[in-house]
């Protein structure tokens, strides 16, 4: 079984920012294997289904961004899935929009989301798929921009790369963690 978790920040408000694309990468995979998440439970909202003869669970924290850690601890454990079997997607300001990376481990950079993780796993070693959102411009706080409204022309790009990531986190259980790497790490 596999632990696919979106981070994001729930609400109306925060639905279409860059700090959501973790959500909107989970709603693509739930929209193409027919998912439905609408169960509510461990401070989140989820639905489970299978890819490629795969049991997953796709997972939206409710806690907000920088207390995701407490969601995916409590599914970690009931289910008893192992931290090689959890992928998390997020938003990555150190990528170009419509880019993504995937890593096998790591520390969490400037997400508030990813510290929360790795606090609450009390490790570092679980798989993450990071969508590119970019840098905000000189006059703009970071705040400001990863949960501000997205223009349309640039949705249109992160659409890109959440699309992208769709297909990777698919790859990674349809194949293995280093085959989606190979194929989707430092593409154009």
């Amino acid at each position: 079984m596999f632990l696919i978790v979106g981070l994001g920040n729930p609400e109306k408000d925060y639905s279409r920012t860059r700090h959501n694309m973790g959500f909107d990468v989970i709603n693509k995979i739930a929209d193409e294997f027919d998912i439905e998440i609408s169960r509510s439970r461990f401070k989140g909202i989820y639905g489970s289904g299978m890819i490629d003869g795969n049991k997953v669970i796709l997972l939206k924290p409710q806690t907000f961004m920088n207390l995701s850690g407490e969601s995916i601890i409590e599914f970690k454990n009931f289910y008893k899935i192992e931290n090689n079997k959890i992928i998390i997607i997020s938003d990555d300001i150190d990528l170009e929009p419509g880019k993504i990376r995937i890593r096998k481990k790591g520390g969490p950079g400037t997400h508030n989301g990813m510290k929360s993780v790795i606090h609450y796993l009390n490790s570092d070693d679980f798989i993450r798929v990071r969508v590119g959102i970019g840098v905000p411009k000189d006059d703009e706080s970071l705040v400001e921009y990863v949960i501000g409204y997205i223009p349309d022309e640039e949705y249109e790009v992160l659409q890109e790369g959440i699309d992208i990531a769709k297909n990777a986190v698919v790859d990674i259980i349809k194949n293995n963690v280093d085959y989606a790497m190979n194929k989707y790490n430092g593409a154009k």
